[in-house]
């Protein structure tokens, strides 16, 4: 969801992995398993051959149609959007075809996306085969059936539409790396600043008005913390000013749009953006002057482009892809979403983590560190938890490299090279043959030896949270710094406050919270 993983020992973090040789290694010994036979590569073990003590599954077709062409997509995305909604419409599936795994279509469908059909992966079991770059390619698939039109990225191909087997894919990545790394030390206490002001606002507007909107506050704070954080430079001493929110929020509408909805007359909201994309020349304007910010501070990082073969320009607008679309989309999305869950949990879990937190701090000299946070235990398993139960990026897709199969708990699937797979994750993550009360919010469920086995399940970054991104595979390559943010604004509320209150609506991209009380902390 963002932009690279940032090297804090206590968080196990890599810039340049050590197993990026050995991951060549792995890919390197599959291809030539897979060249010395003559038959279509589906391993036929993985069917025939069950683990010792594992029962054997059923090898199935895959369930499920795609209906008469532009007609099924049409009445998918009817259903999808306003019918059933999202959950029902994958729910409704799953019961009527008794199979987690099974053919359907995906929005936006005609006319923008040429070929809406896909295989539906709805488990946590059958999930992870999307993060298999030797199973799946990843090219042009970021935001699904459909690529946005490059001209909304300055006519490059942004590193996340590109698959490991593309050239370019790991020198964008090396340079993610690069930036993180670089600006490590400023990230605590740039969060630290950014949010004293968050909290700020929010006590003057529930002080005067008796509410404040979260959304609000935290688009500002996240967008200025990243800037200052990356780059050094703060939006508003610049010409940007207090903008950078808003035209970020217009510049991913017209990339998003297809598969949002708004809330919007229905046909209305079909015709103006799931049926024809929008124009880019309607923001590219707006466009220009988030590039023309990031060119100018970003300079030290295009210097480490040109070393790496990237010119100044792509290299910016990967910058700004990055930072805007990745970081501060992740966290205009799952920061609300993370308050939610918290808010809901109510005071109990409050104080647990007021004493928690408050503690960790004292005990480290009054400094919040990396290595306070670590003793943390509860805070870390919140935010896991969080990741779990909404995951920032819900939907996955991949196009099967070569004839593959598939395990679900149920079954066994053969899927044939040029599929689109696709993945709901939220279903994956809330799998109850994996986890138990798979719908509750359990802020303690990964604290302990058996918690943390848990872990492995938690693949909101486009892999498992016990895995590592490298140049050679599409895990986020900000994981890690993700969770770190998400660590700092648990830690940061809870210092201050010993609980809070809130109303929970809805928006296009999550939760929309609104602050009703914030009670300053007394111990």
């Amino acid at each position: 969801m963002a932009s690279s993983s940032l090297p804090f020992t206590s968080l196990h973090l890599q810039f340049v992995s050590p197993n990026t040789k050995s991951s060549t290694t792995r890919l390197s010994s599959r291809r030539i398993r897979a060249s010395v036979s003559e038959k279509p590569p589906v391993p036929a073990p993985a069917v025939a051959v069950p683990a010792k003590g594992e029962t054997k599954l059923p090898l199935k077709k895959i369930p499920g149609n795609y209906g008469v062409p532009i007609v099924g997509p049409f009445k998918d995305r009817l259903d999808y959007f306003y019918n059933q909604g999202r959950d029902e419409f994958f729910k409704s599936k799953i019961q009527k075809y008794n199979s987690t795994v099974f053919r359907t279509n995906m929005p936006p469908g005609p006319f923008i996306s040429q070929d809406p059909k896909v295989v539906a992966l709805l488990d946590g079991k059958s999930f992870p085969v999307l993060f298999d770059v030797t199973k799946v390619e990843k090219k042009d698939l970021f935001t699904g059936t459909y690529m946005p039109s490059t001209d909304l990225t300055g006519g490059y191909r942004i590193l996340s539409y590109l698959d490991p087997s593309e050239p370019k894919h790991a020198r964008l990545k090396q340079l993610l790396f690069f930036l993180l790394k670089s600006r490590r030390d400023h990230v605590i206490p740039e969060f630290q600043a950014s949010y004293s002001e968050l909290f700020e606002t929010l006590e003057k507007e529930v002080a005067e008005k008796g509410k404040s909107s979260f959304q609000t506050a935290n688009d500002q704070a996240g967008f200025n913390f990243l800037c200052r954080a990356f780059f050094g430079s703060n939006p508003p001493d610049t010409k940007l000013g207090t903008d950078g929110p808003s035209l970020i929020s217009k510049w991913v509408l017209f990339q998003l749009g297809p598969v949002l909805k708004l809330g919007l007359p229905k046909y209305v909201e079909e015709l103006l953006i799931h049926t024809f994309p929008l124009p880019p020349a309607l923001v590219k304007k707006d466009y220009q002057r988030l590039y023309d910010f990031f060119y100018e501070s970003s300079g030290s990082i295009q210097d480490e482009a040109e070393k790496l073969s990237i010119s100044r320009e792509e290299a910016c607008h990967n910058l700004l892809f990055a930072t805007c679309f990745n970081s501060f989309g992740g966290m205009k999305i799952f920061f609300p979403n993370m308050l939610k869950w918290i808010g809901r949990a109510g005071a109990k879990l409050h104080n647990r983590l007021a004493t928690e937190i408050r503690s960790a701090i004292r005990s480290n000299g009054g400094k919040l560190t990396m290595a306070a946070m670590e003793q943390m235990p509860l805070m870390k398993s919140v935010v896991y938890e969080a990741l779990r139960i909404e995951p920032p990026v819900p939907l996955q897709y991949g196009r099967a490299k070569k004839d593959i199969v598939i395990e679900s708990h149920d079954a066994v699937f053969q899927v044939k090279q040029g599929e689109m797979l696709f993945g709901f994750q939220p279903f994956a993550t809330k799998d109850p043959k994996i986890f138990e009360r798979a719908e509750e919010f359990v802020g303690e469920r990964f604290m302990g030896e058996e918690g943390e086995k848990l872990l492995k399940h938690v693949i909101w970054s486009n892999g498992p949270e016990t895995q590592q991104p490298t140049l050679g595979n599409k895990q986020c390559a900000g994981k890690d710094f993700v969770v770190l943010m998400s660590r700092l604004l648990v830690v940061e509320l809870f210092r201050r406050y010993d609980s809070f209150d809130i109303e929970v609506g809805k928006s296009a991209l999550g939760a929309a919270v609104t602050v009703t009380s914030l009670k300053r902390a007394s111990f």
